[in-house]
């Protein structure tokens, strides 16, 4: 087992992000950051395993996420989740490498791309790229949007969450769901991100946008995407090893947008070995 411990760090605008550090703290530092509505619960197997194999592995929940500050003024700008993770490596001894999943992923990919001065070691994207298809997003959102009223209980929440994710076994113990849930006090359980995250305003996150950023990249990056994915196509990851010119990519089989959570095993087992090649402490 590798060592958990809970950190926290000082994002922009003050805000204050909870995270949880897997590992040796002197061991070379990877940053994973989730998806749009997840929490850093998601990495919890991926963070342990990278913590014993060597790694410093720091879950981090976004700004208006799980533990971490929402923030007053509702703003969840890409700008301002690229912002924060700069922060969050200015705080580290050591440049990280960054593993990020769709938001997350954007978030790095701006965060290195447009200041390539970023102090960062290396990037994993997990199932993002500056060009996706548009009906995959647009099933991501609806889920989102449904049931803002929250749920009666944590199995009527893994009902919705089974029929999203259908390539899924339906899990029998729905008692891990209480990670991304909050319980409200009128006894219903809703997801444990701020609502005005779904109303933020837009801010030119165009795919011209992020493709720039590609084309800008100066460090190790691998894009893992699921073979079963709905948002990134074989032909988007084309086009992105097209751009970025230190990018390599691979895909698991089995699994879908939810790389991490579908098949955790292979996912982590490709992060493992890119930044075994990538990010090892000096001998």
């Amino acid at each position: 087992m590798s060592e958990r411990r809970s950190v926290s760090f000082v994002a922009s605008g003050g805000l204050r992000l909870a995270g949880d550090g897997h590992g040796n703290p002197a061991a070379p530092p990877v940053v994973l950051l989730a998806g749009g509505g997840q929490t850093r619960h998601a990495w919890g197997g991926t963070a342990a395993k990278l913590g014993r194999r060597g790694w410093y592995a720091i879950t981090v929940d976004q700004r208006g996420h799980g533990d971490s500050d929402w923030a007053a003024d509702g703003d969840y700008t890409i700008q301002c989740y690229a912002d924060d993770l700069r922060a969050v490596c200015t705080q580290l001894a050591t440049p990280p490498a960054i593993v990020g999943a769709s938001l997350g992923g954007i978030a790095a990919l701006l965060a290195v791309g447009e200041e390539p001065a970023a102090k960062v070691a290396a990037i994993v994207l997990v199932d993002i790229a500056p060009r996706i298809q548009l009906e995959g997003v647009g099933r991501i959102v609806a889920f989102m949007n449904a049931h803002p009223e929250g749920f009666a209980s944590l199995d009527e929440a893994g009902d919705a969450v089974a029929a999203y994710l259908h390539h899924r076994p339906r899990p029998k113990d729905t008692k891990g769901l209480e990670k991304n849930l909050r319980l409200g006090k009128d006894g219903r359980w809703r997801w444990h991100w701020d609502p005005q995250f779904m109303n933020r305003r837009r801010d030119g996150m165009t795919g011209d946008r992020l493709e720039s950023a590609a084309r800008r990249l100066a460090v190790p990056t691998l894009l893992v995407r699921g073979r079963m994915s709905d948002v990134v196509s074989e032909d988007d990851a084309r086009a992105f090893r097209a751009v970025a010119p230190n990018a390599r990519d691979t895909d698991v089989s089995g699994a879908g947008h939810m790389v991490a959570g579908d098949r955790n095993d292979r996912f982590t087992e490709a992060v493992v070995e890119f930044l075994g090649e990538v990010h090892r402490a000096p001998q």
